[in-house]
């Protein structure tokens, strides 16, 4: 499948709503987890603000790569971000995933 890298270096970022488990199947409610690693995965939806364009992104990300502190207008840095267009049953879009989702603050102190 196609992975288009995010470049989000002008970009800024905060968190939308916190996170939460990503579904896999919502008839029986099992979480997702990451095939290669089987880390569970999380939802983080972020506004993310470029050239005055403002759009709320929901990233998938490893449980691993998610801060504890992320509530909701925390200023975040989005590491890793890739966009995967998708189609199925006649029906299509674009997933974005990230490694990382770390309050700015903590960023900038690593």
């Amino acid at each position: 499948m196609r992975q288009i890298p995010v470049d989000t270096s002008t970009a800024m970022a905060m968190v939308a709503q916190p996170p939460t488990p990503k579904i896999a199947n919502r008839q029986t409610g099992e979480i997702a987890t990451d095939r290669e690693t089987g880390a569970t995965l999380m939802t983080v939806d972020v506004m993310f603000v470029m050239d005055g364009n403002a759009e709320i992104l929901s990233l998938t990300v490893p449980q691993t790569g998610v801060s504890n502190d992320l509530t909701m207008g925390t200023p975040v840095a989005l590491t890793g971000v890739i966009a995967r267009p998708w189609e199925r049953d006649g029906r299509h879009g674009i997933a974005f995933r990230a490694v990382a989702v770390t309050p700015l603050t903590a960023a900038k102190a690593a």
